[in-house]
């Protein structure tokens, strides 16, 4: 998992040249213009998902991981906390490939993401994402699809 402002970035392009695409499209688009919905960038390979909802209460979180597609996510205004853990440290239940979703149980640890920021989640790091910082609260957000 990688956390980081995303004025930097570009130190991140050289992960793959799908990860800089994705990462360029987050830097340069006016989030502010589009709706929520889906935005291809590259065809299945790499496309955006623009999300509005309430962040959540820890107790209604669940831990989630995919095989095919990395996840890159970035809030553009609210907060959110997001809990990341090694999948190897959990409990995985059935893989749904159609989905390229996997629930899983056990503990991790959290972070807080602010607007400008972004957190690079690999195939093996499993998240929680949505938790609210204290109370629910309206979180709008961009997760990066990138298929690995």
């Amino acid at each position: 998992m990688i956390i980081d402002q995303l004025s930097n970035a570009s130190f991140y392009y050289p992960l793959g040249s799908r990860i800089a695409v994705a990462l360029r499209y987050l830097q340069e688009t006016d989030f502010s213009a589009l709706t929520v919905g889906k935005y291809e960038i590259d065809g299945s390979r790499v496309f955006a998902l623009l999300q509005e909802s309430m962040s959540k209460p820890l107790a209604l979180g669940f831990w989630e991981a995919h095989r095919r597609y990395l996840d890159i996510h970035c809030v553009l205004s609210g907060a959110e906390t997001i809990g990341f853990a090694h999948i190897n440290g959990l409990n995985g239940g059935p893989y749904d490939e159609a989905k390229d979703f996997q629930v899983l149980q056990g503990e991790g640890a959290f972070c807080t993401v602010l607007p400008g920021m972004f957190v690079l989640l690999m195939p093996d790091d499993a998240h929680m994402p949505c938790i609210a910082v204290t109370d629910p609260a309206p979180l709008r957000k961009v997760v990066m699809k990138v298929e690995v």
